[in-house]
């Protein structure tokens, strides 16, 4: 199956010089460049044909291209042909840089080369270069005529280009093959199930599949899936690995397994991808692009910049990209993803592939059967990607925008005005809400006159910003502008799966796109690559994840048993405990005696996850009146990294007296961290986490019912259920590892739950009154002894 090739993307590879985002500053979109581009294809002749598709096979370096295009328009005659290419931006066309119309013209060339092979009787084309200023909406025409020599000529020097890159590219590769072919299982032994989980990621990938895999923790997911990973691409089934997960913690797992690799002898490029806010340099952060020097004269300090660091690197972590980027004085952010293009692994935040308004066009834009995604801590994804397919827009922002813009003259009068029809649209949406005296609704289908003056203030806003200075109203005026787009670009993917919500919150009106079931624009993501293992530790139960992540009737389910002996966990039900919300108060002493229980067992760290922060915070200050003689540490509602670090670190090893820490279940301690051996003995969880009953997730809960699914499961059940399997896991993370984990809620004990314990947890015990959990528990540490 031969490599999609943009026309656009290789000239844009291959010809691209001056600076980075010189035109960035122009707030243009392609929701505004399509409709003018359709409006003034309307205009044109009936033998003009819009958006006319041109390819051509190529064999390059002995890879196979397909090299393909739509340009703009075409008008074909016998021997003659006309092709035009449209542009839009807000610049002037008299100030744009000679680079940037290089590239326009070096488009629609290689089009005319492509129409020349197409059709053998064309002598001359004539290229037409229409330029539309948004600002202005004056329109330039150019015009060149362009022979079959001089259009082959053009494209064998774009291609020669090209297979210079491509031919250091294969040479890394053929550095790369033989120390993958000769890489061997990086431990001595593979752990119980790690074979297992490797195979099945390697038959996943001769398939072409989607597996999803559930590995308890200590199975070692992630060089089982790495591993087996890597191996195909020295086989050539694959070419690039993309590791995706949702947290720094996991990415620096993977760079770890790629570092002990290395260290055995493997030679491959890999890259970690960070976030733009973190990796852009402090002196950067003020400057517009025409200011910056990172970007100012980018592209003609590109490729020697990564020709060095290439050379002389093979794990690109963000140390390395910055090191390089300021050597070289190169943007950083930019560097590493053009940095990546060469890469082998890359290793990022799974809005790289999901996310539909920052996914890597340069690698999403088509199939691309030599991809391969990782993708880690999958049970994140289910409430990540509802996020990515929602947005919303408020009128607080918009009335300070419109109050601030009555006292600057700057603010144009068409600017004003569309500011505040888009408010009284909102009036018009919510009055009935506030006339009823409600403050929140749901309905099917978008309102048409938002959409409308939502449209008109965005292009009244891309107009207004030209040339503007930085200020406090530019800034926020920018800020709502890109809220805006963000809203009507989500409003492309509106479909069934969708409902509208509108909200009034002290006087604040919110108007939702609330993505319920975004399991099909993530499967249409796994099909970009060629096949995709989603897993985690938690993954149960698989139906539903394959169900809710796009894994469709045919993606393939792989469950392996914990590495560790069940006997080293006791799983401990306090039948007698109640903790649905009208009756945690009730039951708020057998709670405190209960952890009180848990930690008279043994001296040692115990961790303790509650529901809600509130309750967290009550059963912190009843705990501390009732046993103030026992150290505890507390999860603060908002904690920096350092905060973090402060609370586990004083989870410490071999301690001398019990620390009793308490989190929030779903929180930031409730996965992702590592307490190994003793740093921590005993896990209590209080309540199933169902989340909190409120209008979205009852929609999410009616959506799924109406499917035919079990809707109050998928939307309050499984998620919860997942928070408490990720806080258990905390407890035991190696071989020698033993502990309790201490489950108060009787809900536990009802075949709703047990039915969805993991095989590790069949040997729980219901405990039916308080009198005997001190019991269960001094037995099980006398058991532990004894072995």
């Amino acid at each position: 199956m031969p490599i999609k090739l943009g026309v656009r993307e290789l000239v844009e590879f291959t010809l691209r010089a001056g600076d980075l985002g010189a035109t960035s500053n122009s707030q243009n979109t392609a929701l505004l460049g399509a409709k003018i581009h359709r409006r003034l294809q309307k205009q044109r002749g009936d033998d003009y044909q819009k958006e006319y598709y041109l390819d051509l096979p190529l064999t390059l370096h002995g890879h196979d291209f397909l090299l393909h295009g739509r340009a703009d328009g075409v008008t074909l005659a016998e021997t003659q042909a006309t092709i035009e290419e449209i542009k839009t931006s807000d610049t002037d066309f008299e100030k744009l840089s000679p680079n940037k119309l290089t590239l326009y013209w070096a488009q629609v060339k290689l089009y005319a080369h492509l129409l020349f092979c197409k059709f053998p009787d064309l002598t001359t084309i004539t290229l037409t270069l229409t330029y539309f200023q948004t600002s202005t909406e004056q329109v330039t025409q150019s015009d060149q005529t362009i022979d079959r020599q001089a259009a082959q000529g053009f494209f064998q020097q774009v291609i020669d280009e090209y297979i210079t890159w491509l031919t250091f590219r294969d040479d890394l590769r053929e550095r790369r093959d033989p120390t993958i072919q000769a890489l061997t299982f990086p431990f001595g032994h593979y752990r119980p199930g790690q074979r297992e989980l490797a195979v099945a990621v390697y038959k996943t990938i001769l398939s072409s599949q989607h597996l999803f895999a559930e590995a308890p923790t200590g199975t070692g997911k992630t060089i089982s899936t790495l591993f087996p990973t890597i191996k195909a691409i020295g086989e050539g089934v694959i070419q690039r690995i993309f590791y995706l997960t949702a947290k720094q913690s996991t990415r620096m797992v993977a760079e770890e397994a790629i570092t002990l690799m290395a260290s055995q002898g493997l030679k491959l490029k890999s890259i970690t991808l960070t976030a733009k806010e973190k990796i852009q340099f402090p002196e950067e952060a003020d400057l517009a692009p025409e200011e910056n020097p990172y970007m100012l004269g980018y592209y003609d300090r590109l490729k020697p910049a990564l020709l060095d660091l290439l050379q002389h690197n093979d794990q690109l972590t963000r140390d390395v990209i910055e090191t390089y980027a300021r050597k070289h004085t190169l943007d950083p952010f930019e560097f590493q993803l053009d940095a990546s293009l060469f890469c082998d692994v890359i290793i990022g935040d799974y809005n790289y592939l999901f996310d539909p308004q920052v996914h890597l066009q340069r690698f999403f834009a088509t199939p691309d059967p030599e991809n391969f995604f990782l993708i880690d801590e999958a049970h994140n994804l289910v409430s990540r990607s509802r996020d990515m397919y929602s947005a919303a827009i408020s009128t607080r922002p918009l009335d300070h925008l419109i109050d601030l813009s009555q006292e600057l003259p700057q603010v144009s009068r068409k600017l004003r005005q569309r500011l505040r029809d888009l408010r009284d649209t909102f009036d018009d949406i919510s009055e009935p809400l506030q006339r009823a005296g409600k403050t929140d609704s749901t309905f099917l289908t978008p309102p048409a006159d938002f959409e409308h003056d939502l449209s008109r203030l965005i292009e009244a806003t891309h107009d207004w910003l030209v040339d503007q200075p930085q200020t406090p109203f530019t800034k926020a005026m920018l800020d709502y502008y890109f809220t805006a787009i963000s809203y009507q670009r989500i409003g492309e993917y509106y479909d069934e799966t969708y409902r509208m919500r509108l909200t009034i919150d002290d006087g604040n009106v919110t108007l939702k796109q609330l993505c319920l079931d975004p399991s099909a624009f993530l499967a249409d993501s796994l099909d970009l690559g060629h096949g995709a293992v989603l897993f985690s530790a938690t993954l149960s139960p698989l139906d539903y994840y394959q169900t809710v992540l796009g894994g469709g009737s045919d993606s393939l389910a792989y469950q392996l048993p914990s590495p560790f002996p069940p006997t080293h966990q006791a799983i401990l039900i306090t039948n007698y405990i109640q903790t649905t919300y009208k009756q945690r108060q009730a039951n708020l002493a057998n709670i405190l005696v209960a952890i009180k229980n848990l930690v008279d067992g043994k001296t040692g760290n115990y961790l303790i996850f509650l529901p809600s922060y509130s309750y967290l915070l009550t059963v912190v200050e009843a705990f501390h009146l009732a046993y103030p003689h026992i150290a505890t540490v507390a999860q603060q509602s908002q904690m920096s990294e350092a905060d973090r670090q402060t609370f586990l670190a004083q989870f410490q090893a071999h301690p001398t007296q019990t620390l009793v820490g308490f989190a929030l279940l779903g929180g930031i301690f409730s996965e992702g961290i590592d307490l190994k051996a003793d740093r921590l003995i005993g896990v209590g969880i209080v309540s199933v986490g169902l989340p909190g009953i409120n209008p979205e997730t009852d929609l999410i809960r009616d959506y799924f019912d109406s499917q035919g699914q079990p809707g109050f499961a998928f939307a309050y059940q499984l998620p919860g259920l997942n928070n408490v399997f990720q806080a258990a896991g905390r407890l035991i993370r190696g071989a020698q590892d033993v502990g309790i984990v201490l489950l108060m809620d009787q809900r536990f004990t009802t075949s709703r739950y047990t039915q969805l314990y993991p095989q590790h947890w069949q040997h729980y015990q219901r405990l039916y009154r308080p009198e005997q959990l001190g019991p269960a528990i001094q037995a099980f540490w006398r058991q532990e002894e004894s072995l």
